[in-house]
């Protein structure tokens, strides 16, 4: 009989979630004291309760977060400049959602070329046909790889062509001006209240440059959250396929030396105002501004 004290090895999705919650609470996304909630995480990571509740154990067993007792798990205080948890994967196999998630990220770091065979991938991750397939299927519907001629894929629309990004703000300001306006929108205070909270900690703490990872997370969280609000899964999904887009970029030399994160925080912050004023006409208007100017600099 199996030992009921004996522990799952993790998953490769539950070590690439609680890397990715260290890099959040890091860039102060989640603030010292918070409660950690698994409802909320599930949905701003995109995964179900499962491997969110899996993840916090493995933060918490590195003494990353507090656990407690019949309350659940809440953000330490991490002193500045405290590196990420050496969280190491066991299980050797992965499923598609991770490989999917692992695509992303090893792209994002420049670890991956533009263009590539599923033989590189097999060999590189060592998965299945079948989860290889499944995952590249869902890339290539999400428009992140395309076909290649003869054979293979290549990362599609890099936001490094001057033309690419134009068309994106363009679209950007189309949908999520269009998301703040639609009838089913219905805005969560504390969500708001939350986002405010850790804009204002980034510039009050971020004396001089604000780290390009902390304001990328921020910025595709900002975004996402209202897309939710729309109460419009199609406005959401599109809102996360350009955070995806971008995501792939953020290593670039042109994210990395925007000059704005400053000005885009306070932009933000002029929105979210005018939702907890509930005009929602004004936030739209703030949105296509904020989305016009960051394109005049791209």
């Amino acid at each position: 009989m199996q030992n009921p004290n004996h522990d799952a090895r993790p998953t490769g999705l539950q070590v690439d979630l609680a890397r990715r919650i260290a890099s959040d609470i890091i860039s102060r996304l989640h603030m010292p004291g918070t409660h950690l909630s698994e409802e909320s995480l599930a949905r701003r990571y995109q995964v179900s309760r499962t491997p969110v509740r899996a993840a916090l154990k493995l933060l918490a067993a590195e003494q990353f977060i507090d656990s407690r007792a019949h309350s659940g798990y809440y953000v330490r205080p991490i002193p500045e400049g405290t590196p990420p948890p050496l969280l190491q994967l066991q299980s050797s196999a992965m499923t598609a959602d991770e490989l999917y998630f692992r695509l992303i990220e090893d792209r994002a770091e420049r670890n991956l070329p533009d263009s590539f065979s599923d033989r590189d991938l097999q060999q590189r991750y060592g998965v299945t046909r079948s989860v290889l397939s499944k995952t590249l299927v869902r890339l290539s519907a999400e428009a992140l790889i395309e076909k290649r001629k003869g054979h293979g894929w290549r990362f599609n629309h890099s936001l490094m062509e001057s033309e690419a990004r134009r068309e994106s703000y363009r679209f950007r300001a189309a949908v999520e001006c269009g998301a703040l306006l639609e009838p089913t929108f219905k805005s969560d205070p504390a969500a708001l209240q939350h986002l405010r909270a850790v804009h204002e900690a980034l510039l009050r703490d971020g004396d001089g440059d604000i780290a390009a990872n902390a304001f990328f997370a921020l910025n595709s969280e900002f975004h996402e959250t209202l897309g939710r609000f729309s109460g419009n899964r199609f406005f959401l999904q599109t809102i996360q396929q350009q955070n995806q887009l971008r995501r792939l970029e953020k290593q670039s030399a042109f994210y990395r030396s925007v000059p704005r994160f400053r000005e885009s925080l306070q932009e933000h912050l002029a929105i979210i105002q005018a939702l907890e004023d509930d005009d929602r006409d004004w936030a739209a208007a703030l949105m296509r501004r904020h989305l016009t100017q960051v394109l005049r600099v791209a």
